[in-house]
C-alpha cells in the first residue's frame, strides 16, 4: 500500500510563503494559540457524568491538558507517536532517510497517520473505561469531543511550529506548568471553596506562600517547614537549571565571503533539549494513567465478581500497579514514579521502600532520557552529519581548515555524540532529582517549565536580533 497517496489527503497548516518570518507575525500566531489554549482548556465536556481523572494533576500537567475539558487528551497523542516512530525507526524496522526532502515528508505524513490514530484509541479508551465517564447514552458524543479536541491541538502544535515561536508541544506544557506554579505559590480559594484572605488568621489558603506566612502567625512548625521546603527547593532548582543551561561548546566558525569575520557555532550541554524528559515524563504519566484506567475497568474482577470482557482484558494488566485516590501504591507505576521525601522526612512518614523507589526512578529517567535523546538527534536532523550540511550551505568553515564537509562533519562528531549523552543522563538525574525533593509544582514539571521559557526566549531574542539588524539578517541567509 502507498501512503504516499493517503498523505494528499490530509489537511495540514500552510507553510509561510517567507523564507523568514517577522518578529510581530510569530508573537502574534504564538499568543493567539496560547490564548486558544487556554480557552479550550476552560470548556467542560459535554455529556460527562463523572471525571476519575481530574486527580491525576501531575499528568495533566506533563500531557499539556485539563482532564474533563474538550482537550483532555492533551499533547498525549502527538508524544505516543514521536515515541512509537522514533522507536521504529531507531530500530531499523522503519527505515526512512531524513535527509532528503522526500524522506522528511514520508516521515511527516507516517507521525501523521500515527497522531490519527492514537488521538481516536486513546479517546475511546478514556471513555469505553471510565476514566472520563460518559451519561447514559451519550459515550458517542463525548468520545467525538476528545477527538475534536485532539484534532485541535494537534492543528495548533502545528500552527505554532511554522508559523510561532518554538514547538505547539513545548508552548501548551510551558503555559499549563506556569498556570499550576503561579496558583500553587498564591492560590487563596482553598480545597472547601472558600476565599482564605476574608479571614486569614483561621482559613487555611492552598498558596504555598500564604501557607507559610499563615504558619508563621499560627506558629505551626510542621506545616512551616513544609512550605518552606517547597518554596526553597523551587528556587534551589531554578538556579541549578538556569546554571546548566549556560554550560556549551563552542566551535569556531570562520564566513569564507567576509575575510577575517569569525562566529561561535554553540553546542549545548543538554543537546537535545527538554524533548528527552517531555518523552520520559510522558511514559511515565501514560503509564500511570491507563494502569489507573485499566485498574477501574477491572473492577468487577478484582472484588470476585464476574470477570468478563473488558474487565477480564483489563485484569491482565494488575502488573501495572495498584491505585489509591490517583496513587500508585504498588507494582510498575510506583516504582516508576516517585514520593517527596522532603515532605516525608518533615513529616515523619519515610520509609525504606520510598529510598529504594528514588533509586529506581532516577535510573528509570536516567535511562530512558539517554535513550529518547539519542534517538531525536539522529531523528531530527541534529546529528554530525546535518549540523555540517547545514554549516557548510551557509558558507561557513572551521577556522583554520579547509572548507570540506566531511572535516566538518568528523569534527561535530567529536562532540555532538558525547553531548547528546551526557546532556541525556543530566537532564535525566535533574528531573528525578527533583521530583524527589519537591517544588511548587512537581520537580520534572518545574524543569520542563524554566529550559522551555529559555528557549523560547533564545528563539525570541534571536528572532528580534535578525529583525533589528539587516546585516545579521543577510548572514544569517534571510
Amino acid at each position: 500500500m502507498d501512503f504516499r497517496k493517503i498523505f494528499n489527503f490530509i489537511p495540514e497548516v500552510k507553510s509561510p510563503e517567507e523564507k523568514k518570518l517577522s518578529f510581530k507575525v510569530k508573537l502574534k500566531w504564538t499568543l493567539i494559540i496560547l490564548i486558544s489554549f487556554f480557552v479550550l482548556a476552560n470548556i467542560s465536556l459535554f455529556g460527562l457524568s463523572n471525571n476519575a481523572l481530574e486527580r491525576f494533576e501531575y499528568l495533566a500537567m506533563i500531557m499539556g491538558t485539563d482532564f474533563g475539558s474538550i482537550i483532555s487528551l492533551g499533547i498525549g497523542p502527538i508524544v505516543m507517536a514521536s515515541i512509537i516512530l522514533q522507536l521504529l525507526t531507531g530500530s531499523g524496522i522503519l527505515n526512512i532517510d531524513t535527509s532528503t526532502i522526500e524522506g522528511k515528508k514520508f516521515f511527516q505524513g507516517i507521525q501523521k497517520l500515527l497522531v490519527f490514530f492514537f488521538i481516536i484509541f486513546e479517546a475511546m479508551v478514556y471513555v469505553l473505561m471510565q476514566g472520563l465517564q460518559a451519561v447514559p447514552g451519550f459515550a458517542p458524543l463525548v468520545i467525538f469531543q476528545l477527538i475534536l479536541g485532539g484534532l485541535i491541538i494537534f492543528y495548533m502544535d502545528e500552527v505554532v511550529t511554522k508559523w510561532g515561536f518554538g514547538q505547539g508541544v513545548s508552548l501548551f506544557i510551558g503555559a499549563g506548568i506556569s498556570w499550576r506554579l503561579i496558583t500553587s505559590a498564591f492560590q487563596f480559594i482553598n480545597q472547601q471553596g472558600k476565599n482564605c484572605l476574608f479571614d486569614f488568621g483561621r482559613t487555611a489558603c492552598s498558596g504555598k506562600v500564604f501557607v507559610l506566612i499563615q504558619s508563621i502567625i499560627n506558629k505551626y512548625p510542621i506545616e512551616f517547614f513544609s512550605a518552606l521546603g517547597a518554596i526553597v527547593a523551587t528556587a534551589v532548582i531554578f538556579l541549578i537549571i538556569v546554571w546548566v543551561q549556560s554550560l556549551k561548546v563552542e566551535i569556531p566558525l570562520s564566513y569564507g565571503r567576509v575575510r577575517g569575520y569569525t562566529v561561535k557555532w554553540p553546542l549545548s550541554f543538554f543537546y537535545a533539549s527538554v524533548i528527552p524528559v517531555i518523552l520520559t515524563a510522558a511514559l511515565i504519566a501514560s503509564t500511570q494513567l491507563f494502569g489507573g484506567i485499566l485498574e477501574n475497568a477491572a473492577a468487577p474482577c478484582l472484588a470476585g465478581e464476574a470477570c468478563t470482557g473488558l474487565a477480564k482484558f483489563a485484569s491482565y494488566f494488575g502488573f501495572l500497579g495498584h491505585f489509591v485516590n490517583g496513587q500508585a501504591v504498588s507494582g510498575l507505576a510506583f516504582w516508576m514514579g516517585s514520593t517527596n521525601l522532603l515532605e516525608l522526612i518533615i513529616r515523619g512518614g519515610f520509609l525504606p521502600k520510598y529510598l529504594i523507589q528514588s533509586l529506581t526512578h532516577m535510573g528509570f529517567f536516567m535511562f530512558f532520557s539517554t535513550i529518547f535523546a539519542v534517538f531525536w538527534v539522529k531523528t531530527s536532523g541534529m546529528d554530525a552529519k546535518a549540523q555540517a550540511h547545514k554549516i557548510s550551505s551557509s558558507g561557513l568553515q572551521v577556522a583554520g581548515f579547509r572548507q570540506d564537509e566531511r572535516i566538518l562533519e568528523s569534527i561535530l562528531k567529536r562532540y555532538i555524540m558525547p553531548l547528546t549523552v551526557m546532556g541525556g543522563l543530566a537532564i535525566g538525574f535533574l528531573a528525578s532529582i527533583t521530583d524527589l525533593f519537591g517544588a511548587l509544582v512537581s520537580g520534572t514539571a518545574i524543569l520542563l517549565v524554566i529550559m522551555i521559557m529559555f528557549q523560547f526566549y533564545q528563539n525570541i531574542a534571536q528572532q528580534h536580533m535578525t529583525d533589528m539588524n539587516p546585516m545579521m539578517r543577510k548572514f544569517m541567509g534571510n
